[in-house]
């Protein structure tokens, strides 16, 4: 694939202009990850253990693992996590029952991100 350079220079010329347009305006950015601040004194957290995409149930349209009000104990599959084409089988690390899921059936997740509540 050939690049051309007229193209490149015009791109080049546009952001120079737009950075010259947008100089003296303050722009403010909002953090929409903000976190529900929770009192996690005698909760358990499970964390992710890779990075992946989640899913709550074994299939599209399944039985999800765990929903919230759920008792579950030490080792229950509480969420796949795929990874390059594998489907990674994340275990409970403790006995409690479910306050929070954190994430979303296909939502992305980064490792030791915050998946699963216990009490």
């Amino acid at each position: 694939m050939e690049i051309d350079k007229k193209i490149i220079i015009k791109l080049v010329q546009a952001l120079e202009d737009l950075k010259k347009s947008i100089k003296d305006i303050n722009i403010e950015s909002r953090d929409t990850n903000v976190e529900e601040e929770i009192d996690l004194s005698d909760k358990i957290i499970i964390k992710s253990p890779i990075v992946g995409t989640a899913y709550l149930a074994p299939e599209p349209g399944g039985k999800k693992f765990v929903e919230i009000g759920k008792k579950i104990k030490k080792g229950d599959t509480v969420m796949i996590i795929e990874a390059m084409k594998t489907m990674n089988h994340v275990p409970s690390t403790s006995d409690g029952i479910v306050k929070e899921i954190c994430v979303d059936d296909g939502q992305p997740v980064e490792f030791d991100q915050k998946i699963i509540v216990l009490e």
